[in-house]
């Protein structure tokens, strides 16, 4: 099977157990983000690991080495996410990416926020309009080196 078949089987066998994301994190002592992005095929998970939800979600052991086989990351199916609450990360980052990007070169000089030495939190907040949500991205500062630039 592909990769992308057992993300299938893992999602509707979540779904038929009455496993939450955040029950599956426990299981194997990880961040809930990072779990429910690897079971969703973005990153690889540790053999050891991926056993333990192998086992939970009684998905045949043949996905261990896939589940920990480095992913192709990335991509959505158009260009521009018609997914509602994917859509509202774009539209974010359309509003408020050329600001951010300003602030981080100011605060921090010439360079970029990592997503690789990165983290992601997502919490609930509770708020008297609604309650709230809260995404936090923690990434290291990675400087540009213009001087080791070939010349």
């Amino acid at each position: 099977m592909t990769r992308e078949e057992f993300t299938e089987e893992i999602v509707a066998a979540r779904l038929a157990k009455g496993l939450t994301w955040q029950e599956l994190a426990d299981a194997i002592d990880r961040p809930v983000v990072w779990t429910t992005a690897a079971l969703l095929g973005q990153h690889p998970i540790p053999a050891e690991q991926a056993a333990v939800l192998v086992g939970m979600l009684d998905l045949d052991e043949s996905a261990i080495p896939v589940l920990a086989a480095v992913p192709m990351r990335g991509g959505l199916p158009t260009a521009v996410p018609t997914d509602p609450t994917i859509y509202r990360f774009y539209e974010a980052l359309q509003v408020y990416g050329g600001a951010i990007k300003e602030l981080i070169h100011e605060q921090f000089g010439d360079g970029i926020m990592s997503a690789i030495n990165f983290s992601v939190c997502l919490e609930k907040k509770p708020h008297p309009a609604g309650d709230r949500v809260v995404v936090t991205f923690d990434g290291k500062f990675l400087p540009y080196d213009w001087t080791s630039a070939a010349t």
